[in-house]
Formats: structure tokens, C-alpha cells, sequence
């Protein structure tokens, strides 16, 4: 029998980074908290064993968001016992470099600072030959996904309902009503961080998310001899080595580094890839690539990982949360970097705190100024 309570102040549906990241936040300030999943928690969109933690963006205001989550991610450090946020930095080559570091300069405690070749080489050694222009984020670093995930888990695992949700729905009082395969329960407050599935909630009590979905593809690599001692995330939109957007991102020890493409093969409303060979496709550019910059990996893949994308139109970093009388909903994409940061405004609004305006739609959080870009 689960030891969950039949009602809480908080129900949260979804059981990725951004669900357990603000059911967290939730218990930290005293509520009590469901949380709904149907699956492993982190095992969708959260899912794999890395994740690149940067503070470039194209919006100043998600630069302080990331650097404020940053500091999230060193506390959670120390009240979970592990290492969130490894300390090889992340680096970015290519023509934007110069742009998007006086956009960091402007921001107080992130210290990135351009790199030459010689420094660019120490700091990844698994890359090839590359001598344009480059700059490094010293507090950025690979995220330690899995390890988080089952720290999270574990901390909440009393308030986890593994079932389906079947529908939300707003009932009298400012509340919401939560119905899975085999309870009903009504909270003060919901939040869906359900990734893929938030927009058929959203659907069901009439709020039309503007997200395009698509999916995308990485590889895992294993290095061609022993581990170096340091690998730090890249970002390179150089087009020197045959693509302008590869993200990457070494696993624990250095024993890995996974790699991915930008681009995502579009899908059909109802999920449906429209081109049967995209993901083969996106697949074998990232391989191509390693083969071509990253002389340091052996050239075939030990793993691979296949992602649902949810990006909202004006920026593939933007996210916004929609606030009704008992209901949130919270989309974007690559938001694994600012979770401790957005669960925290998920769960003060929740509480009766009030959205924070940088996460209403309007405020079109992650797009780059008019007249920039």
C-alpha cells in the first residue's frame, strides 16, 4: 500500500527534473505535495546521463536566471551528498562567441573569459585542431542528470503516485481536481511539468499551448584511450567541423562524452514522425562530426538517446508558465539547467505567492532583445 497521503496542499504531475525540483521547493516551505508519474521518475525528457550547464543565452534575463540556479545546484550539492554540476566548465567556439560573452560580462559571478588555442586544447583534449575564436564558462560544466534524478526520487519518495493522469480539472473553491487510473483527489494547487504531455492538459481546461514538438538524437562515446583528467561541455557553432549546432557533454569520470545536434526531426500532432529516416539521419551527422572533432573518441556510439523537444516560438530556450485559480503549467526547452531555480517560482506561486513576471507568456522569457540577432 502507498504511504501517500489521499489529499495534499500540492499536487505536482510529472516526476522530471522540473516536477521533483519544485516538489522539493514545495516541501521546503512546509506544503504537502503529490506527485503523479506514470513512469521512472526522469526517465522522459529528463532522461540520460548528462546535461550541459551553461549560462549563455540570448535573453540577459535567463543569464541571471542560470546563474541564480547555478548557485541552486552547489546547495543541492550539499544537501543531497553528491556532485550536481561537474567543474570542467563549458565552452563555446564559433562567429557568436564575442556577442554572446558581452552578454555574460554584463552579469556579476559567472567569470567567462575568452580562451586561446592552447588553453581550448587543455581544457577539452578530445578535440581536434581549432583555432578560432573561443571563449569559456568556468562555473558551467556537465550536469550530473541521473545521479540528481535518483537523489530527488529518493528524498520524495513517499509523496510519488505511480499512475496515469487521466484529467485536471478546475473545481469550485480555486482548486483542481486530479483524476488517475485509480484515484481521484482534489489540491489547493496543481502544477503540470509533464514535458510532452502539458499541452493535452492544457487542451483539456481550454489553454492552447503555442509549443512545437519534434524529437532529437544523442550519441555516447567512449574515449579512444584512457579518460583525461578534464573534458568540458561544448557548444560549437563554427561550422569548422562540418556542423554549426553540436552540444556535448562528458559523463561521470570522463569514461563518456555524449553529443548532439541542434536540428530535431519534426512529428505529426498526434506524435508521429513525419520522416521515417530523420532520427537515423540526425544520428549519423553526430557521428560524422565526432569522426571529423573529436579525434579523441573512439568512433562508434556505446549508447544513444532519443528526446522529446518542446520549444516555444520565440526561443529554443524560452519557457513560460500559464497560471489560472488552482492550476499552473510550465513549457519550454532545455530547462534541466534552471530547475532548482524554476521550481522554486513554480512552488512560491503555488502557494499564493504569485507567478513571478519573468515566467509569464507575455514576458517571452529566453528571447533575444529587439535589434539583437
Amino acid at each position: 500500500m502507498s504511504s501517500v497521503p489521499a489529499s495534499a496542499d500540492v499536487g505536482v504531475i510529472g516526476a522530471g527534473i522540473v516536477g521533483l525540483a519544485t516538489a522539493r521547493a514545495l516541501r521546503q516551505r512546509g506544503a504537502t505535495v503529490t506527485v503523479y508519474e506514470r513512469g521512472v521518475p526522469g526517465a522522459g525528457q529528463s532522461g540520460g546521463e548528462s546535461r550541459v550547464f551553461r549560462h549563455a543565452h540570448d535573453d540577459p534575463r535567463l543569464v541571471a536566471a542560470a546563474r541564480d540556479s547555478r548557485t541552486i545546484w552547489d546547495t543541492w550539492a550539499d544537501e543531497l551528498g553528491i556532485e550536481t554540476v561537474s567543474p570542467d566548465g563549458a565552452l563555446t567556439i564559433g562567429p557568436d562567441v564575442d556577442a554572446k560573452l558581452a552578454l555574460l560580462r554584463d552579469v556579476d559571478g559567472i567569470g567567462a573569459r575568452e580562451v586561446d588555442a592552447d588553453e581550448l586544447a587543455q581544457l577539452l583534449p578530445l578535440l581536434g585542431p581549432f583555432d578560432g575564436p573561443a571563449f569559456l564558462d568556468p562555473r558551467g560544466g556537465s550536469i550530473r542528470t541521473t545521479a540528481t534524478i535518483e537523489a530527488l526520487a529518493a528524498e520524495l519518495a513517499t509523496t510519488l503516485v505511480h499512475d496515469e493522469v487521466l484529467q485536471v480539472r478546475q473545481v469550485s473553491g480555486g482548486r483542481a481536481e486530479v483524476r488517475t487510473g485509480g484515484r481521484t483527489v482534489v489540491h489547493d494547487h496543481v502544477v503540470v511539468c509533464a514535458g510532452r504531455g502539458t499541452p493535452a492538459i492544457a487542451r483539456s481546461v481550454g489553454i492552447e499551448l503555442p509549443v512545437k514538438q519534434s524529437t532529437h538524437v544523442r550519441y555516447t562515446f567512449e574515449p579512444a584511450g584512457r579518460p583525461p583528467s578534464r573534458a568540458a561541455c561544448l557548444q560549437d557553432g563554427s561550422g569548422v567541423f562540418g556542423e554549426t549546432g553540436i552540444y556535448a557533454a562528458p559523463g561521470p569520470d570522463h569514461a563518456t562524452y555524449a553529443v548532439g545536434l541542434s536540428d530535431t526531426a519534426g512529428v505529426r500532432d498526434d506524435g508521429t514522425i513525419i520522416d521515417g529516416d530523420a532520427l537515423a539521419d540526425l544520428a549519423a551527422r553526430a557521428a560524422r562530426y565526432v569522426a571529423r572533432a573529436l579525434p579523441g573518441l573512439r568512433a562508434d556510439p556505446v549508447g544513444v538517446r532519443h528526446c522529446w523537444v518542446t520549444e516555444l516560438p520565440w526561443s529554443s530556450d524560452g519557457v513560460a508558465a500559464w497560471s489560472q485559480p488552482g492550476l499552473t503549467l510550465v513549457a519550454g526547452h532545455n530547462l534541466f539547467k534552471l530547475a532548482p531555480w524554476l521550481g522554486g517560482l513554480l512552488a512560491a506561486n503555488a502557494l499564493g505567492d504569485g507567478l513571478d513576471e519573468r515566467l509569464q507568456p507575455e514576458s517571452r522569457l529566453g528571447a533575444a532583445p529587439e535589434g539583437q540577432g
